[in-house]
């Protein structure tokens, strides 16, 4: 199962006096800390909400210092549960992005669209083949992952 995971992060951002220019510093920021090993991960702002349900912009800004709201959304693929694509998304985000909270804000399943419709349009030679190259796959797994397979 592939799942499409959004996490939120809360961003520093120091001497600035604009949202705007708080919201483009933590994209910037954010992107250098995840590239090039991340670079899959998509930033985008993120929403915040007062208590009686106002809208209100990413930023916070106090003091010429802001904490942006940051979404960063990543596909995790070959896990067994949506817990597990969490953690993964987490722990990977996270080793780069030190000393930023992070929050899973949502776990969707990605449907495999594409190949369930593969697999009723070809033979049935076809379909053992593909699931013999989907066990190769599994035992490719690569060693920081392996407990969290287990």
């Amino acid at each position: 199962m592939n799942c499409r995971v959004v996490v939120e992060a809360a961003v520093p951002v120091f001497d600035v006096e604009t949202e705007d220019e708080a919201i483009r510093i933590a994209i910037s920021k954010t992107g250098e800390m995840l590239n090039p090993d991340l670079n899959y991960v998509e930033i985008n702002m993120g929403e915040r909400t007062s208590p009686s349900g106002e809208e209100l912009p990413p930023a916070f800004i106090a003091a010429d210092e802001a904490l942006v709201a940051l979404e960063l959304e990543m596909t995790v693929f070959n896990v067994e549960r949506e817990e597990h694509a969490s953690r993964i998304a987490r722990k990977e985000i996270g080793q780069r992005l030190e000393n930023i909270p992070l929050e899973v804000m949502e776990v969707e399943v990605i449907e495999e669209e594409t190949a369930d419709e593969d697999a009723t349009d070809e033979s049935t030679d076809t379909e053992s083949t593909d699931e013999t190259e989907e066990t190769e796959d599994d035992d490719e797994i690569l060693p920081e992952f392996e407990d969290l397979v287990e």
